[in-house]
């Protein structure tokens, strides 16, 4: 009888710790209508630039996430951050086919940052580092941002730029012309996004 009674208990206790280890997202942040992304490249015939008009952002915080960090506490947890290859837009038809070729976006149709860590400091503003996985044509690679946060109505914003090698991503920049507009091979992406609970 003791021994029928401890096989019952494990399974019910495994599912006691299970349900303990397990935290539903506590308030999860959104990104607010003004968040904006976009970059900017050179050629050998002028400077472009496109912008990213979908950001699908999955962002796990603790209660009072924005005015947390802001004093300098870790209260956002993870942050998934994905772009759909295929709406962005330099608003050129032209310009968007070249680089949809180059982005192989029939085979990669996303381009997602993941947040794997972030640290803080704070002097006449607060600044931090946010290091992640960015993956993009296919390839995933570890990448580290500086950035700054500030308050905007509630929400927390974070600014930053961050200089893109598209060969470290298999990414050939374009040629066109029979060779005579190449395009630079770094891009600089610039953001401005607004979190919100």
């Amino acid at each position: 009888m003791f021994g029928t009674r401890t096989v019952r208990l494990v399974p019910a206790a495994a599912a006691l710790l299970f349900l303990g280890a397990w935290r539903p997202v506590a308030d999860p942040l959104a990104l607010k209508e003004g968040s904006r992304l976009w970059f900017e490249g050179t050629s050998t015939v002028r400077d472009w630039d496109c912008k990213a008009p979908r950001i699908d952002a999955v962002i796990d915080a603790e209660a009072n996430a924005p005015s947390a960090v802001l004093n300098g506490q870790k209260a956002v947890r993870t942050v998934q951050l994905t772009f759909p290859v295929a709406q962005l837009d330099c608003e050129n038809r032209t310009m968007n086919g070249h680089m949809m070729k180059a982005l192989n976006a029939e085979r990669h149709q996303t381009i997602v940052f993941a947040l794997t860590g972030y640290e803080l400091t704070k002097a006449t503003a607060v600044n931090g580092t946010l290091t992640g996985t960015l993956a993009l044509n296919g390839q995933t690679r570890p990448i580290s941002v500086v950035v700054t946060l500030a308050n905007a109505d509630g929400a927390l914003r974070v600014t930053g730029r961050y200089d893109l090698k598209m060969t470290d991503w298999g990414v050939e920049p374009p040629r066109l012309m029979m060779g005579t507009l190449r395009v630079g091979e770094t891009i600089v992406v610039h953001f401005d996004l607004l979190l919100q609970p």
